[in-house]
C-alpha cells in the first residue's frame, strides 16, 4: 500500500493526467472562440463513445491501431531507440496479412494464423532493416525510418495495383473468408460493430511487452542499452544485436496493428496516397503513457475515444472534427512540457511534505 501511495504521489504520475486536462480545456476555449458550446461539444462526444453498443464496439475498434503502433513506439524508446518508422511497418504488415488472405487458399485454421503470422514477421523484417542500419552502418534510426515509411507506401502501393487490384479499382477484392479473424458472436453482440480479435491480441501484446522488458534477462539488456549504451557495452551487453532485437519486436506489434486493420476490420485494402498517420499517433500515445505498457494502453483508449467522438461533435454539436486534433495535439504538447508542468505542481508537494511533517 505505501509503495502503491509513493507512486501516486509523485509528480510524475500526475503530468499526463493534467497534459490531459489541459488539453480539455484548450479545446474547449478554441471552441468558445469560434462560438461553439464546448460543454454541448464534450457530451456529444460522450455520447457517441458510450451511447450504444454499436459505438462502443466502433470506439475500440479506433483504439485497436492506436495500442499497437503505441506499443511499438514505446517498447523502443524503452531501449533507446527512437522508432519513427512504426506507419511503415505498419503498412508492411497489413499489405503482407492482404496478399496471403488473397492469394492463398487454406482452412481457416490454418490461413488465420498464418496471415496474421506472415503480416506479424513482415513488420518485424521491416523494423530490424532500422535497426540493423543503426547497428551495423551508423545510420541514424529517425532517418532511416522516415525514408522506409514512403518505401513501404509504395512498395505496398506496387504490390496492390500489380498483383492484387483490378485494373481500374483502387481497392483489392475482400480476403478469403479463412483468412477473417472478426468475431461474428461478437458483431451480433455490439449491434453490427466490426469486432474482431485485434483488442485481444493488444491487450496480450500489453503482457508480453511488461513481461519481457521487466521479468526476461534480455530484457534487462534492452533497457540497459536503453537507459547508458556505453555503459551497457562495458558490462559486456552486445549492442548491435540489441538494436536490431528491439527493431524486430517493435515492428512485430506495429505489423500486428495493419494485420488486424485487414483481416479483422475492412476485409481489404485501399491503394493510398498517403498513410493512415498511425506510426505518428502510437507516438503521442507512448508519450503520454510514459513507455509504460499500461500507460500505452490509458492513452490509446483516450485518443481511440478522441477519434471516434469527433464525428458526434461534428454531428450532433456542429463543432468541426478538428477541433479534436487540436485537443489531441495539446495534450501532446503539455505531455512534451513536462518541466513547465513541473514547475507549478512540485511547489506544491514540497508545502504538502512541509506540512505533514509539521504534523507528524
Amino acid at each position: 500500500m505505501n509503495k502503491a501511495a509513493e507512486i501516486f504521489n509523485k509528480p510524475s504520475t500526475y503530468i499526463p493526467f493534467i497534459a490531459i486536462v489541459l488539453g480539455l480545456l484548450c479545446g474547449g476555449i478554441v471552441m468558445w472562440i469560434g462560438g461553439y458550446d464546448p460543454f454541448a461539444a464534450y457530451g456529444a462526444l460522450w455520447k457517441t463513445v458510450f451511447g450504444t453498443k454499436y459505438d462502443f464496439g466502433e470506439t475500440i475498434v479506433a483504439i485497436t491501431p492506436i495500442l499497437f503502433t503505441g506499443l511499438a513506439v514505446g517498447f523502443a524508446f524503452r531501449a533507446g531507440i527512437f522508432n519513427i518508422g512504426a506507419d511503415g511497418q505498419y503498412i508492411i504488415g497489413m499489405t503482407a496479412a492482404t496478399f496471403i488472405g488473397l492469394k492463398v487458399h487454406l482452412p481457416a485454421f490454418i490461413h488465420a494464423p498464418l496471415a496474421l503470422i506472415v503480416g506479424m514477421l513482415c513488420g518485424a523484417l521491416w523494423g530490424a532493416l532500422v535497426g540493423w542500419l543503426k547497428a551495423y552502418r551508423g545510420v541514424n534510426e529517425v532517418i532511416s525510418a522516415i525514408m522506409l515509411n514512403w518505401i513501404a507506401l509504395y512498395l505496398s502501393n506496387y504490390i496492390l495495383r500489380d498483383f492484387l487490384v483490378k485494373k481500374g479499382e483502387q481497392k483489392t477484392p475482400n480476403i478469403d473468408d479463412t483468412a477473417s479473424l472478426s468475431i461474428g458472436w461478437l458483431q451480433n453482440f455490439m449491434e453490427g460493430a466490426r469486432m474482431d480479435w485485434g483488442i485481444w491480441i493488444g491487450l496480450l501484446c500489453v503482457v508480453i511487452f511488461y513481461v519481457l522488458l521487466w521479468r526476461t534477462k534480455q530484457g534487462y539488456e534492452l533497457r540497459a542499452v536503453g537507459h547508458n549504451a556505453d555503459a551497457a557495452k562495458a558490462a559486456g551487453i552486445n549492442i548491435k544485436a540489441s538494436f536490431i532485437k528491439t527493431m524486430m519486436i517493435s515492428g512485430a506489434f506495429a505489423g500486428l496493428g495493419g494485420v488486424f486493420s485487414v483481416l479483422g476490420v475492412f476485409h481489404y485494402q485501399v491503394v493510398q496516397a498517403a498513410s493512415a498517420g498511425y506510426g505518428f499517433d502510437g507516438i503521442a500515445v507512448a508519450l503520454l503513457g510514459g513507455n509504460h505498457p499500461i500507460g500505452i494502453l490509458l492513452g490509446a483508449i483516450l485518443f481511440g475515444g478522441l477519434t471516434y467522438g469527433s464525428a458526434g461533435m461534428n454531428f450532433e454539436a456542429d463543432v468541426p472534427s478538428e477541433i479534436v486534433r487540436i485537443v489531441i495535439g495539446s495534450i501532446i504538447f503539455f505531455v512534451a512540457s513536462h518541466g513547465l508542468i513541473r514547475t507549478v505542481i512540485q511547489p506544491l508537494f514540497k508545502k504538502r511534505k512541509s506540512r505533514e511533517r509539521k504534523g507528524g
